[in-house]
C-alpha cells in the first residue's frame, strides 16, 4: 500500500470519527437518524490546497493566474470561507542558483532575490471570493515567487488555479501553463530529458509548516540512472525548490522518467521542460500506473508526437496503440505496439500521427500481453525548424464527477473530449468572466471511440479570462483536455492541459450512536 492509500485511510478515519462525534451529540431524530447511519454520503470537501511554481526566470515573462470554484454542490456556507494563494516564503529569483544541487550542497540564493520580510505576513496574489466568479492576477520578469494557498469551507470544491506564462524571446521562450497542484507525497514524470539541448527542472513546494525531505529518481531506457544525491533533497516549511536534473547525474540520456517521492512531508511537484529550439512548457505528473491509459487533446495539426513510458513493477508491459479519431479509433500505422522493460524507460516517435485530424492516444495490455500497469506522457510539437514549440500530455484519469480548466481566452481555446469505451454526454459550463460577462452552457455527445474538439462556448460580454468546467452527464466514461494557443512572433505558441477529476466531493462512511464507548 503506498503512502497516498495511508494518507487516505487516515482522512477516512478522521472523517469517520468526527461522523461519530456529531451522531453522539446529536438530538434522537428515532427512524430517520437510523436509516441514514445505514448509508455512507458524498460529501462535498472543506479544505482544499493548491501550490503553484516560481513561472519563469526570463525578465521578459508575462504570468496570468485565474483562480476559481465551481457554482453549485458547495461546502461550508460560513462567510468566512478563504481561497487564497500567496507568495512561498523562500523563492529563488533564478533557478540557475540553485538552493539544492548535486550532493545535496546548498548554495545561496541569487543577490536581489526578492524574500519575505520575517515576521510580516504576505499579500495574496489572488484570492476568490464567490463560487463561480473567476478572479485573476498578472505578474512580470523573473522574480514572481512560487504560490502556496489554501481554499476552505464553500470555495474549497473543485478549487482550480491556472498559472500561464508567455516568454517571447530568449532560452525557454513559449507558453507555459500549468494547473497549480495538490500536495502530495509520490510523482510520475515520464517524458523529462537530460539531453544536451535541454534544461528540465523539477520543482517543489511544500505547503506545510514543516521541513519536507524529498527523493528524485531518474530512469532511462536501461533502468536507474546513477545520481549524485543520495541524501535527499530538503525543502524547507511553506518554501519552493527548483531542482535542475543535469546537477543530479552525468547521463545525458535523451528520454527520462523522474520519480519524486517524500520521506517526510509531502511536497507538489511538475517538471519545467525547456529546449533551446523546441520552446518549454510545464509537465505536470502522470496519473497513477494502470494497465490501459488515456492520453487526451491531441492537436490536429502536431507535426511530430513522441510517446515516453515507464514500468514501474517487476513485469515488462506489452502496450497496444491506438488513436481515437473524430471518426473512429484506428491503429497508427507503423505504431502498433510498444515492448517497455520492467524498470526502463521506452520511447517511440509516433511522427505527425494525427494527419490534420484531432485525436487522442490509448494504451491498453497487447492481444497476448499481461495488464501491467505503466505511466506515460507525449511530447506534442506543433510547427517546424525554429518556428515550433512544445507542450506534454500526460496519461490523464477520467473526469468521473467534475473537472475545471481555470484560464481560457475569447480566442485560442480548444476543449478536447475522449470517450474510450462507450458514448458519453457531458456539460460543459463556460463562466463568467475575470472582468464581467454572463454564463454560457453548451452539451456534447461523444460517440464511442472517438475524439470531440470544439470551440468551447464564451461567456456573453466576456471581459478578461474565464473558467470551463466538464461534467458527465450520462454514459461511460470521459478523458479531457483543453489546449491554449497563443502564437507571438510567427511561432504557434501553446499549451495542453489534462483535466483529471477536481475530488471536489469525498466519501463519508456511515455512523451510529453507541454509547458503549463512554463505559470503562
Amino acid at each position: 500500500m503506498n503512502r497516498t492509500t495511508l494518507s487516505l485511510c487516515a482522512a477516512v478515519t478522521a472523517l469517520a470519527a468526527a461522523t461519530g462525534l456529531a451522531a453522539l451529540t446529536a438530538p434522537d431524530s428515532g427512524g430517520a437518524a437510523a436509516a441514514a447511519a445505514q448509508t455512507s454520503a458524498r460529501l462535498p470537501v472543506e479544505r482544499s490546497s493548491l501550490l503553484c511554481p516560481a513561472p519563469s526566470t526570463s525578465d521578459v515573462a508575462e504570468t496570468a493566474y485565474t483562480s476559481f470554484t465551481p457554482a453549485g454542490a458547495a461546502g461550508d456556507t460560513d462567510a468566512q470561507s478563504t481561497a487564497a494563494l500567496k507568495p512561498s516564503v523562500s523563492t529563488l529569483k533564478d533557478a540557475k542558483q540553485d538552493t539544492t544541487q548535486a550532493g545535496g550542497k546548498k548554495t545561496d540564493a541569487k543577490k536581489g532575490a526578492k524574500q519575505p520580510t520575517p515576521g510580516k505576513a504576505e499579500k495574496p496574489v489572488l484570492a476568490l471570493k464567490d463560487p463561480g466568479k473567476p478572479v485573476g492576477a498578472k505578474e512580470s520578469g523573473s522574480d514572481s515567487p512560487a504560490l502556496v494557498g489554501t481554499a476552505t469551507g464553500r470555495l474549497a470544491p473543485g478549487w482550480t488555479t491556472q498559472q500561464t506564462t508567455t516568454v517571447p524571446a530568449g532560452s525557454g521562450r513559449g507558453v507555459l501553463g500549468v494547473s497549480c497542484t495538490a500536495p502530495d507525497t509520490d510523482f510520475w514524470f515520464p517524458g523529462a530529458s537530460l539531453a544536451k539541448d535541454r534544461q528540465d527542472y523539477v520543482h517543489l513546494t511544500n505547503p506545510d509548516d514543516t521541513a519536507a525531505v524529498a527523493d528524485i529518481e531518474l530512469y532511462g531506457k536501461d533502468g536507474a540512472l546513477k545520481s549524485q544525491l543520495t541524501d535527499g533533497i530538503p525543502v524547507p516549511a511553506g518554501a519552493s525548490v527548483p531542482v535542475l536534473l543535469p546537477t543530479l547525474t552525468a547521463d545525458k540520456a535523451e528520454d527520462v522518467t523522474v520519480h519524486v517521492t517524500t520521506r517526510t512531508g509531502r511536497v507538489g511537484a511538475v517538471v519545467r521542460g525547456a529546449g533551446d529550439e523546441t520552446g518549454s512548457d510545464w509537465m505536470p505528473a502522470s496519473a497513477d500506473p494502470s494497465s490501459t491509459l488515456v492520453l487526451p487533446g491531441i492537436p490536429k495539426d502536431a507535426t511530430s508526437v513522441r510517446l515516453v513510458a515507464f514500468a514501474p513493477g517487476d513485469a515488462d508491459a506489452d502496450l497496444k496503440l491506438r488513436l481515437a479519431t473524430s471518426s473512429g479509433t484506428i491503429t497508427p500505422a507503423g505504431a502498433e505496439g510498444l515492448r517497455v522493460k520492467s524498470g526502463m524507460t521506452a520511447s517511440l516517435d509516433l511522427k505527425d500521427v494525427t494527419k490534420g485530424e484531432p485525436g487522442s492516444l490509448l494504451l491498453s495490455p497487447s492481444e497476448n500481453g499481461k495488464a501491467t500497469p505503466v505511466v506515460a506522457a507525449l511530447q506534442v510539437t506543433r510547427g517546424k525548424g525554429a518556428k515550433q514549440e512544445i507542450a506534454f500530455i500526460p496519461a490523464t484519469a477520467p473526469v468521473t464527477g467534475r473537472a475545471t480548466a481555470a484560464d481560457n481566452r475569447a480566442k485560442g481555446s480548444v476543449l478536447s473530449l475522449t470517450a474510450p469505451t462507450a458514448t458519453v454526454k457531458v456539460k460543459v459550463t463556460a463562466s463568467a468572466g475575470t472582468a464581467g460577462g454572463r454564463q454560457a452552457v453548451q452539451t456534447y455527445t461523444v460517440k464511442a471511440g472517438t475524439t470531440l474538439a470544439v470551440t468551447p462556448p464564451v461567456p456573453a460580454g466576456l471581459k478578461g479570462g474565464y473558467a470551463l468546467t466538464v461534467e458527465p452527464q450520462s454514459g461511460g466514461p470521459v478523458h479531457a483536455a483543453r489546449t491554449l494557443m497563443l502564437p507571438q512572433g510567427g511561432i504557434e505558441m501553446f499549451t495542453i492541459q489534462t483535466l483529471p477529476d477536481d475530488r471536489g466531493t469525498v466519501q463519508v462512511p456511515a455512523a451510529e450512536q453507541d454509547l458503549s464507548v463512554l463505559d470503562d
